[in-house]
């Protein structure tokens, strides 16, 4: 099908280009708008405003349902098993406890005035695999414990430090399922985007930080309005945790007959998994560290080694078949789930596997559902209208891509579903802005990052499990964030000199 036979005409026959992009206008707010007012799910948005734009531009009802339905199929043959499997792998490890004790040899390594970029560090890159709500769970109980030893604006750059590093990770670092999705729908190649996504993930990590460290000690932080008190015997639950939005949970269940110690600081945290809460209830039978991440670094291994060697032209069919990011990534999730099932038992490892496949199915979903809007918008013909506007554009595109994203991030409210969205739209003008797709991946990352605020769960934990206030919580976790949204697109605009 041609662009003229999909794109609707006037009544001289010729198709007008403001047609196509206020109709898509249109589109994108309806879906803000169906998400933020009438509260529908975000993937079932999403299809219905691809379903609406399809519609509307002239693809017709069976057009603009196998439309549809192809863009969902091709999204998820590109990364539904690499989701699945990152999402597997961090549910074992953090049945294993694996977090608590990588934070706790960080305090000691590092010392207090490391701890912040090591951790910021370590959360952003190593531990993407694991669902960003757990990993800040998880985390937050030692943060807390470490941010007295940091001075007296300890809170706040340990909270900026979580808040900029855990939301750069899930857009920025191969395996975030936001990374992966923007991977997938933009067509570049795993590998390729764990390297460049480090390349500019480390920097924005570090230079953030440290920009708001500054700022924080410059008057930024008032420590009486900003924080609110913290009552560490009742944890988590003082804070009014269980209010925030969208995280009502049941408290967890404890297993086994030996309690876990008062002085245990995961102890006071109401909001963790029963899985941490009862580590001291099994067998001291614990592996290194090194042995708990040791698949999952082996699994990044492969992957960005067979990128390098594809960049340099050589080639094996092993060095192919195991550098391929579905069976590199599975062979993390086999070791690491022998490791588990030798350190907690098989039943644990089960449990934890089950709860995976229950939290990446919202993310396979919402995946989906971007793929399908990018497939509607291709087949409109709206790629060539906005291609031709970002061609002909005194602006820089990468400037556009993350404005874009960013407005959508504005707007939603959440880093996945506008990085995913972004994505939609401009996977199918990718081909004609003369940049590496991975400029633009890591570009729409960027702008996904702008200004996270009260539609956020992650915003919430964060004012509630590190004792901030909401006013608090708006500097480190909003303004911090925002900070390195925009540290992030400098650095991706510097590695556009080099591809």
């Amino acid at each position: 099908m041609t662009r003229n036979t999909l794109r609707f005409k006037d009544e001289k026959g010729t198709v007008e280009d403001w047609q196509i992009l206020s109709i898509t206008a249109l589109a994108i707010i309806a879906i803000v708008f169906l998400i933020l007012k009438l509260r529908v799910n975000p993937a079932l948005s999403l299809v219905i405003g691809a379903a609406g734009l399809g519609l509307a531009t002239g693809l017709g009802p069976t057009g603009t349902t196998d439309t549809i339905m192809q863009g969902f199929g091709d999204i998820m043959f590109e990364v539904g098993l690499l989701i699945a499997w990152g999402v597997l792998m961090g549910a074992i490890l953090n049945e294993m406890g694996a977090i608590r004790k990588l934070v706790e040899r960080l305090l000691t390594t590092f010392g207090p005035k490391g701890i912040p970029y090591a951790l910021g560090l370590t959360l952003g890159t190593l531990l993407q695999s694991i669902f960003l709500d757990v990993l800040l769970v998880m985390s937050a109980p030692l943060a807390r414990r470490i941010a007295p030893k940091l001075g007296k604006y300890g809170t706040a750059k340990i909270a900026t430090a979580m808040a900029i590093s855990l939301e750069c990770g899930i857009v920025l670092m191969v395996p975030g399922v936001a990374t992966v999705a923007l991977a997938g729908l933009l067509g570049v190649p795993l590998g390729s985007m764990l390297i460049f996504g480090l390349i500019v993930i480390i920097p924005t990590i570090l230079v953030s930080i440290t920009i708001m460290n500054f700022l924080i000690q410059r008057g930024l932080w008032d420590t009486e309005k900003d924080e609110q008190p913290f009552d560490e015997d009742l944890g988590a639950g003082a804070t009014g945790a269980s209010e925030v939005p969208g995280i009502n949970a049941p408290a967890p269940e404890i297993h086994g007959t030996n309690p876990v110690p008062a002085s245990d600081p995961l102890s006071r945290v109401g909001l963790l998994p029963r899985e941490v809460a009862a580590r001291s209830a099994r067998a001291p039978r614990e592996p290194g560290l090194f042995v708990m991440f040791a698949p999952m670094l082996l699994s990044l291994v492969l992957i960005g080694g067979g990128a390098l060697t594809g960049m340099a032209g050589w080639s094996s069919p092993v060095t192919d078949f195991v550098s391929t990011p579905v069976i590199a990534l599975l062979i993390g999730l086999l070791g690491t789930s022998f490791v588990a099932r030798r350190t907690i038992g098989t039943k644990r490892v089960e449990q934890a596997v089950v709860g995976g496949f229950r939290e990446s199915g919202q993310i396979l979903i919402l995946t989906g559902a971007g793929g399908a809007l990018g497939a509607v918008v291709a087949a409109s013909g709206m790629g060539d209208v906005l291609g031709g506007y970002f061609s002909a554009s005194t602006v820089a595109p990468l400037l556009v891509v993350w404005g874009i994203a960013a407005l959508l991030h504005v707007a939603v409210g959440s880093v996945s579903i506008s990085a995913i969205t972004a994505a939609g739209l401009l996977a199918p003008i990718a081909p004609t802005l003369g940049l590496d797709p991975v400029l633009i991946a890591l570009a729409a990352g960027a702008g996904s990052l702008f200004f996270v605020h009260v539609t956020s769960n992650t915003f919430w934990l964060l004012q509630s499990m590190l004792g901030q206030s909401t006013r608090g919580t708006f500097k480190s976790c909003s303004l911090g964030v925002s900070v390195a949204s925009v540290v992030a697109l400098g650095f991706t605009l510097i590695l556009s000199l080099f591809l």
